[in-house]
């Protein structure tokens, strides 16, 4: 059940969404989450500020999941999405910010888990 939601300043072609949103769901593995309930969402083109300062290239990335993981996995995941973020767009590690939000009630399907 997690939620992958990231708001990115570039321009993002369809491909590119793709590739990212599918090398994100090969990530989750690392918080012990399947893909099969893997949902993903990009904003591109969206404007974001650090230190005061526009960034061309940056992202924000929230990752909420349902329950929790633990810190090394958090790190291991972070360091994986700025892996894809750099490789695929061309974003330094230092222009990307990324959350983790463990949720515990989560409704699915007319139900929560």
């Amino acid at each position: 059940m997690p939620f992958i939601d990231s708001k990115i300043t570039l321009q993002v072609s369809d491909a590119q969404k793709e590739t990212i949103k599918t090398k994100l769901g090969q990530a989750v593995s690392i918080i012990n989450k399947p893909e099969s309930f893997l949902m993903v969402g990009m904003e591109d083109q969206y404007t974001l500020y650090m230190a005061g300062n526009k960034l061309e290239k940056g992202a924000y990335v929230s990752v909420s999941l349902f329950g929790s993981a633990s810190s090394a996995a958090y790190e291991k995941m972070t360091a994986e999405i700025c892996r894809i973020y750099q490789e695929e767009l061309g974003i330094p590690g230092e222009n990307v910010y990324v959350t983790y939000h463990g949720v515990n009630d989560w409704g699915w399907n007319g139900r929560n888990f």
